[in-house]
């Protein structure tokens, strides 16, 4: 089934619909995800009932000063309810559990954004940015793309995990859309451990040497490790950020998703001093292939890349998921600074919203 964009405009939104709803409200999760959403919902003046988490992980938990409860004493306890999962899982037997409660219940999973915290996508972010979003939608390559992105928008306005169970693709139909270029140089920009690294080998076998661009001092301390145990490929380790020029800068070190980086230090969070250096700084030879998952700064890691972009036409692989705005203000950025490529949306399966790529290929005429 095609789908198009969200109704423009759109006058009704996730958020809304909790707002107008009489039935127990249930929070489904604790953490970080979980907190965030308690602070979204009372802007709504959205009440919450219950907190509770899957059987067999609740062990006497309070959580914002409710009693945690299981899944089955929620049930017992009530006829009919709304559930808020506040977590995000890319483990397969979890998204199949959510799926089923999915279809049992009602079930919303907020888009909560990874970074910019202060926008969220909903009607009237929508509806600000319709224009936006249009010629960002009319950049893509292929009618899957289209269908993608139109999923995940409306998604994120629904809190509907319907739409995500339709929007996502194996890592391998990712990969397939980069193996025809054949690269042998690759930058990995937010290396993490060296998953990508192997995930990178796998897929892209004409791969011969990569070099691993890393921010966050505990993980890479295990990236390292990682290449040192690599005698047949040739890994190049840096314990940097990328950003849009080579300068010093600050790094919040947490070793997750909360992970951030910027050109100036924040005085509200314990933040570690990091090496900022761009991808054309780090482009002594011909680039083939780059990857950027930076944490939010993928726009900055962009404008630092455009002279190796323009001078030697890489496949591009790039998270458009961290902040609210990314879907699509990237596309364009990337659509006016260059020429020469396809544009494409893909994402593997995980909630929310995570992990959706923009794939840039060159076109026929210049691939490798």
């Amino acid at each position: 089934m095609e789908y198009s964009l969200p109704e423009y405009p759109c006058t009704l939104d996730m958020w809304d619909e909790l707002a107008r709803e009489t039935r127990p409200i249930m929070v489904y999760g604790m953490g970080n995800g979980a907190d965030k959403l308690f602070c979204r919902l009372e802007r709504y003046g959205v009440v919450v009932r219950e907190v509770f988490a899957s059987d067999g992980f609740v062990r006497g938990h309070s959580f914002r000063g409710y009693k945690v409860k299981s899944f089955s004493e929620i049930k017992a306890e009530y006829d009919d309810f709304v559930i808020l999962v506040s977590f995000g899982t890319r483990h397969p037997e979890v998204l199949d559990m959510l799926s089923e409660i999915d279809r049992a219940y009602d079930m919303y999973v907020p888009d909560m954004p990874v970074a910019g915290e202060d926008e969220y996508f909903d009607r009237d972010f929508y509806n600000t940015h319709y224009e936006e979003i249009t010629a960002a939608y009319d950049a893509l390559s292929d009618e899957r793309s289209k269908n993608v992105f139109s999923l995940i928008l409306r998604y994120k306005i629904s809190g509907r995990m319907e739409y995500l169970e339709k929007s996502y693709d194996s890592i391998s139909d990712v990969y397939s859309l980069i193996s025809p270029t054949s690269p042998r140089t690759a930058i990995d920009g937010g290396a993490y451990n060296g998953d990508t690294l192997r995930e990178m080998r796998e897929h892209l076998p004409t791969l011969t040497r990569a070099i691993a661009v890393e921010p966050d001092r505990r993980t890479y301390k295990r990236l390292a490790r990682y290449v040192e145990n690599v005698d047949d490929f040739d890994i190049c380790a840096c314990n940097a950020a990328l950003w849009s020029e080579v300068c010093e800068g600050a790094f919040s070190s947490s070793a997750n998703r909360n992970s951030t980086v910027s050109a100036t230090a924040s005085y509200e969070s314990r933040v570690d001093s990091v090496p900022m250096v761009t991808v054309d700084s780090l482009a002594d030879e011909r680039i083939d292939y780059i990857k950027y998952d930076v944490e939010g700064a993928e726009r900055e890691a962009l404008e630092g890349s455009l002279v190796t972009v323009k001078r030697y036409s890489p496949a591009l692989r790039i998270a458009i998921y961290h902040r609210s705005r990314d879907i699509f203000s990237i596309i364009n950025y990337m659509k006016s600074k260059s020429d020469g490529y396809e544009f494409y949306v893909r994402r593997t399966r995980c909630t929310p919203a995570w992990e959706i790529d923009l794939l840039m290929i060159p076109r026929g005429d210049k691939k490798l």
